[in-house]
């Protein structure tokens, strides 16, 4: 299944615009109005992954498989919206089972495009947004509380429970994020089961102009430090520039990413982010009928990831036989690798690393 990333912001802070950069599409109406998007806008990509070429070429594959991450953009969300301002909170339901959120904030000043609170102030916009999310957290958490009490009145054993949830709804009424709990804790746990909004890592997004491409400026840098203190992630992305790149061949957008001085994609920057953010890796097969990548937690053992390819290779695990990227590149061929002691026999309690080339060895 494709790592889902939920977009939200204002309106008119670029949304749809970085969706369509994200995306290389021009699927989402992006206009100089509040509420352009409507109906939810969503787009599955492949997550960039140079490795997968090299791979492929050393093993003639017939085809090349990579991860992809789907992306969601929901309507903006105003000030009020939990209480009916604008097109109020609902279309927030389309992000609850994305893995993390990105919230687009306007870091740059233009008299010609509209701004629902007059001007861009990026600290200002991320409260408005995370308060609307909290408080459609909140209505969710008590309705769960109504059912629990009466859980807790014939079941006392469930008063634990209770206890998490409240101390949960006291802090989202407090203006602290679900994520904010230690996640192996009884409060983050009854997070995740409620699919709460503030719950999910997540990934700020400062829309930058041109000049600001190579030297974000100070409303840019301000919502870098607001990510750090609370241990969450930034980019700056000029989202107008990036979708202009959409329908252009990779060559083209290379050269013209060279014009503007962009060393890296938005979208790659992103996965980065989000990647790390989530605590994900990737380990990687290669051989004729095809490379692939595959998505996994770091830290997962062996026949874990064994199950991401199939559960019989997870259930009849003997053992991985795995070479890094770095020395499969530099070997090239399997009998080279061998022969420079370079492929290892890993057993059930290997923990997998970035960038692993594996064959499973199993028998069901």
């Amino acid at each position: 299944m494709a790592l889902s990333c939920g977009i939200v912001g204002l309106p008119n802070v670029g949304k749809s615009t970085i969706f369509n950069a994200l995306t290389r599409s021009a699927q989402a109406l992006a206009a100089n109005y509040p509420f352009a998007t409507i109906e939810p806008n969503i787009g599955e990509v492949p997550v960039p992954d140079p490795r997968l070429g090299a791979l492929a070429e050393l093993s003639r594959s017939e085809q090349i498989v990579p991860t992809t991450m789907r992306f969601v953009d929901i309507a903006g969300l105003v000030r009020g919206a939990s209480s009916g301002q604008g097109l109020g909170n609902a279309f927030l339901s389309h992000i609850r089972e994305t893995d993390a959120v990105a919230m687009v904030v306007r870091c740059f000043e233009d008299s010609n495009v509209s701004h629902v609170e007059g001007s861009p102030d990026p600290l200002r916009d991320i409260e408005i947004v995370g308060i609307e999310m909290a408080l459609a957290d909140l209505a969710t958490l008590q309705r769960r509380r109504d059912k629990l009490g009466r859980e807790v009145r014939v079941n006392p054993k469930e008063a634990p429970k209770l206890g998490a949830l409240d101390r949960l709804i006291a802090a989202l009424e407090a203006s602290k994020p679900a994520r904010a709990f230690p996640h192996d804790s009884p409060e983050a746990e009854l997070a995740r089961d409620a699919f709460l909004l503030t719950a999910k890592p997540m990934l700020y997004v400062a829309n930058v102009d041109e000049a600001q491409i190579n030297d974000p400026g100070p409303m840019a840098r301000a919502v870098f430090d607001y990510a750090k203190a609370e241990n969450s992630r930034a980019i700056a992305f000029n989202g107008k520039i990036e979708s202009e790149f959409a329908g252009m061949s990779d060559e083209d957008v290379q050269m013209f990413r060279a014009d503007y001085g962009i060393t890296s994609g938005g979208l790659d920057r992103l996965i980065v982010e989000a990647y790390d953010l989530l605590g994900l890796m990737t380990f990687l097969t290669t051989g004729p009928k095809e490379t692939r990548a595959w998505t996994i937690e770091k830290g997962t053992r062996a026949p874990q990831a064994a199950g991401k390819i199939h559960t019989d290779i997870e259930r009849g695990f003997i053992r991985a036989e795995i070479v890094s990227y770095v020395d499969y590149v530099a070997y090239r061929t399997m009998d080279a690798i061998r022969a420079a002691g370079k492929l290892r026999s890993e057993g059930k309690d290997y923990g997998m690393q970035e960038g692993d080339v594996v064959e499973f060895r199993f028998n069901v």
